[in-house]
């Protein structure tokens, strides 16, 4: 499996413990940055994540704000991306059960480092279980469609 990752500067602290987290488990990382405390914009590093996951760079993707919204707002906008903001671990499994989510956000100034990785690793074990789900996951990619034109 390898993930891809990435976070503004309300992120990069959190990211670095994913980060070690996710090696420690033996899973590939691809830090797509920012790598500094400095003010950035988290739009570049939403788009960033989501094109790799879409390009099949990643198998899915992490991205990581102070609060994970505008991160997973900008995420989203990459055609094919379904990020879901999870802030604790039955979101996290539902997101990739019912929704078939393909990146997670984390909010850096909402959760505790245990309690992200928790959600990290209910995520990225959890998978996606089709039936009338699969049904609802491609309505939304109609709608995704649909505005794409």
């Amino acid at each position: 499996m390898k993930i891809a990752i990435g976070s503004d500067h309300g992120g990069v602290e959190l990211k670095a413990v994913i980060i070690s987290h996710l090696y420690e488990k033996g899973i590939e990382v691809v830090d797509l940055g920012t790598k500094s405390s400095d003010s950035c914009d988290y739009p570049v590093y939403g788009e960033k994540v989501g094109e790799a996951v879409i390009a099949g760079q990643a198998d899915q993707g992490i991205v990581i704000c102070g609060t994970g919204l505008g991160i997973s707002m900008a995420a989203n906008k990459v055609p094919g991306i379904r990020c879901a903001l999870c802030t604790n671990e039955f979101m996290a499994e539902m997101a990739k059960a019912h929704n078939n989510a393909n990146v997670l956000a984390l909010g850096a100034r909402v959760l505790g480092e245990g309690l992200a990785m928790r959600i990290v690793d209910v995520f990225l074990q959890s998978s996606f279980e089709g039936g009338r789900h699969a049904r609802r996951v491609e309505a939304i990619g109609q709608i995704e469609d649909k505005y794409l034109k």
